[in-house]
């Protein structure tokens, strides 16, 4: 009987793994999110799996055996309850499959009125309100210095989120 399991894979071998159980008649699911995310001092959109490591997989043991999947390249070993493997409720799979993942946000970049630290130049362990972006690398904090705000231009590697 089909059923879904759950399979951790190795690390960064996620799509190796995907690639592996579909020449062997196997449905899998990765759920995806796409984030905006401070990578090397630029805010991009990076898409990446919801649970990493993690896929989901549907196949019937009977036609193809558990050890079969288990032993595929870029699988680490299924996820158990006991000596059998994890059944996935059909419910769950399907709210996954369904599920709009945008507005979703990583929890370390800034958005505006977000409290950061300096942690590089001039003003070092000071704190400061992020305002907005600055072009690409650079992004504009409201610093409290001597009793009057001021807003000054600071590079995105050079602060983080509290």
């Amino acid at each position: 009987m089909q059923s879904w399991y759950l399979l951790y894979c190795k690390r960064g071998q996620l799509q190796r793994a995907r690639e592996h159980l579909e020449r062997q008649s196997v449905h899998c699911l990765t759920p995806m999110i796409t984030l905006e995310k401070m990578v090397r001092g630029k805010r991009t959109e990076v898409s990446e799996p919801l649970f990493p490591n993690y896929m989901f997989v549907e196949f019937d043991p009977e036609k193809i055996h558990t050890t079969t999947v288990h032993s595929t390249r870029g699988v680490s070993h299924f996820v158990r309850f006991g000596a059998q493997p994890a059944m996935v409720p059909e419910a769950v799979i399907h709210q996954l499959e369904n599920y709009p993942y945008d507005e979703v946000v990583d929890p370390q970049t800034p958005w505006p009125g977000d409290n950061v630290i300096i942690t590089e130049g001039a003003f070092e362990g000071l704190q400061a309100i992020f305002t907005e972006p600055d072009g690409e690398t650079r992004s504009l904090l409201l610093l409290n210095l001597l009793n009057k705000q001021v807003t000054q231009s600071v590079k995105n590697t050079d602060f983080r989120k509290l």
